[in-house]
């Protein structure tokens, strides 16, 4: 009842639909968008229900939730569409998407603070190398995977969560750095697979320049005039008590 009052107590969109994910077949691609906002609009589509409270919290890590393993499995995913007006700003947004999230899964919740291994994004010493995105356009993916990171229009809390997905555990943005930037991150993957002698190898000349690459946190400092640092702190993570398999109608 308690999480119920809590619910109610927060902003709505004005139509939602939160629904199951079509069914897919063995083997077929599925795209996955982790969450996105635009003129009030949010969308996310075949995510879990992990990846759903990540989004609407703004958690940087899946270590951050604490719940059953079913929230956690692709075969449990879930889209939804929701619309607020135009002008409504993020943080609205996300508080609207957390009741959302509680009213159709019946969601109980509490916080706890646990001490965990995490990397703290922070500007490093020297001219600051960001390229700030000064257009008003949606933010956008350019290239993204193994030693490539390349966005359009994004806050730095967005490049935490991204560094987070390639090092596996939670990064915090601690740069007090507001705006939205260009990002052109590239550095030498940790499991770099050995060169291919098929038909389908990459030049010489590729794979030699990737070889010549930085590890990751020497890209993140010298490309971009941040740095991580290592950290052990409490950090506060979501304990889920409750949560509906099948969410409650439209």
């Amino acid at each position: 009842m308690l999480a119920t009052l809590r619910a109610a107590e927060l902003p709505a969109f004005d139509v939602a639909s939160l629904k199951p994910s079509p069914a897919t077949l063995p083997g077929q691609n599925i795209e996955i968008n982790l969450g996105t906002w635009r003129h009030g609009e949010v969308v996310l589509r075949n995510t879990t229900l992990n990846d759903c409270i990540r989004f609407a919290y703004g958690l940087v890590s899946d270590e951050q939730i604490s719940g059953p393993d079913w929230m956690r499995s692709y075969q449990f995913r879930f889209d939804i569409i929701a619309k607020a007006p135009p002008a409504t700003p993020r943080e609205q947004l996300l508080l609207m998407l957390q009741r959302l999230l509680t009213e159709r899964f019946r969601l109980a919740l509490h916080r706890e603070p646990r001490a965990m291994a995490h990397l703290d994004l922070e500007v490093a010493p020297g001219s600051r190398k960001l390229h700030e995105s000064l257009d008003s356009t949606e933010s956008s993916l350019v290239s993204y995977g193994p030693g490539k990171l390349i966005y359009r229009h994004i806050p730095l809390a967005t490049l935490a969560v991204l560094l987070s997905r390639q090092l596996k555990q939670p990064v915090f943005d601690r740069t007090g750095i507001a705006g939205f930037f260009n990002i052109d991150l590239q550095w030498l993957p940790d499991d770099l697979p050995r060169p291919s002698t098929g038909a389908d190898a990459a030049p010489a000349s590729e794979a030699s320049e990737m070889s010549l690459r930085p590890d990751l946190f020497h890209a993140v400092q010298t490309q971009l005039g941040l740095k991580l640092e290592v950290r052990k702190t409490p950090v506060e993570v979501l304990m889920i008590d409750h949560a509906e398999q099948v969410p409650v109608g439209n």
